[in-house]
C-alpha cells in the first residue's frame, strides 16, 4: 500500500474531506499546507481528476521514502529556481521580448524540434546589447521561486549535492549557484565583445542532451547512481535528464512535461517537493 498526499498553499477543507472519500477514511495527517494518508490504493486517473476537481497538487509516493536517500539534485534555473526566462528580459531591452518570449514558450512546449537553433535564434536578435543589461536583468527582474530557498537548505541538510544545469546564460547561473550554493553548473556562455553582446554564444548549446550528460557525469563524479537523483525542471528540454533521474519533478511545467515526469508541482512553492519525503515533512 501506498501514501497519498496532496498540498496547497491553502488547503481547504473540502479538498481533504473528497480525498478522505477516495481513500475511504481520513488522513493520518493534516496541516495548512498538506494532507496525508496512508494504505491507499489509488489509480491514476481517479488522482489525477480529484486533483484537478480540487485544485491541490496530489501525489501517490512509497511508505517511509526518504529524501537522505538521494545523493544528487538537479535543477534547471529559468522558471523553475527563478521565475522569469532571462533570455526574454535581455530581449525586452532589445524591443524585441514578444518575439523572443514565443520561441521560448514554443521551444519549452516541445514545439520546436531544433532547441539549438531556436537558442541561437533568440539570442541573435541580442546583437549589440550592452552587456551592462544583463547586470540590470539580475539586479530588477530575476527573483527566487517561491520555495526555493528552503528546499535547497534542506536538502543540503540531508546529504545532497546539487547541480545548476541551464539552457540560460552564466551570467546569472553563476550569480545564482553563489547565493544558493550551488557547487555543480552548467549553462550556455554569451560572447561578449568590446562591452556589446554579439548575438553569438561561446561553445556548444546546452540543449536537452547537454543536460542530460551533465546529470550523468556529475553523478558518476561524485559517486551516486542515477537510481539516487532527483531532477527538477519545466520545460521540453529538461525531459532527457528527467528521463534517467531515480525521481523527475515538473515545476508549473507544460502539459508535455507535467505528463512524462514521476511528480509534479501545479500550485506550491518549490518547497512542496520536501512534502513527499518522510524525513522533512
Amino acid at each position: 500500500m501506498s501514501t497519498l498526499i496532496i498540498q496547497h498553499p491553502s488547503l481547504s477543507r473540502a479538498a481533504i474531506d473528497a480525498f478522505s472519500a477516495l481513500a475511504g477514511h481520513p488522513p493520518d495527517l493534516t496541516g495548512s499546507r498538506l494532507a496525508l494518508w496512508r494504505r491507499v490504493a489509488m489509480d491514476g486517473e481517479r488522482l489525477a481528476f480529484a486533483a484537478d476537481t480540487h485544485q491541490v497538487d496530489a501525489e501517490i509516493v512509497a511508505p517511509d521514502l526518504q529524501l537522505a536517500s538521494f545523493g544528487l539534485a538537479a535543477f534547471d534555473m529559468d522558471s523553475t529556481l527563478i521565475t522569469i526566462e532571462c533570455v526574454d528580459e535581455i530581449a525586452d531591452f532589445a524591443g524585441c521580448k514578444a518575439e523572443v518570449a514565443a520561441i521560448t514558450e514554443a521551444a519549452m512546449r516541445g514545439e520546436i524540434s531544433d532547441y539549438d537553433e531556436s537558442l541561437r535564434r533568440r539570442v541573435a536578435l541580442l546583437a549589440g546589447l550592452p552587456e551592462t543589461v544583463l547586470q540590470r536583468v539580475w539586479d530588477e527582474r530575476v527573483e527566487l521561486s517561491p520555495g526555493a530557498e528552503t528546499l535547497i537548505r534542506r536538502m543540503k541538510a540531508c546529504g545532497l549535492q546539487m547541480l545548476l544545469v541551464s539552457g540560460g546564460f552564466t551570467f546569472f547561473t553563476d550569480r545564482l549557484a553563489a547565493r544558493l550554493g550551488i557547487a555543480h553548473v552548467q549553462s550556455n556562455q554569451l560572447e561578449i565583445h568590446r562591452g556589446r553582446l554579439t548575438g553569438r554564444l561561446v561553445g556548444p548549446v546546452i540543449n536537452a542532451a547537454a543536460k542530460r550528460a551533465a546529470l550523468e557525469r556529475t553523478a558518476a563524479r561524485i559517486g551516486c547512481s542515477l537510481a539516487r537523483t532527483i531532477a527538477v525542471g519545466d520545460g521540453a528540454n529538461d525531459l532527457q535528464m528527467m528521463s534517467v533521474a531515480g525521481m523527475s519533478v515538473a515545476y508549473r511545467a507544460k502539459p508535455l512535461v507535467r505528463n512524462e515526469t514521476t511528480h509534479a508541482i501545479n500550485h506550491g512553492g518549490l518547497d512542496s517537493l520536501l512534502g513527499l519525503f518522510e524525513d522533512t515533512r
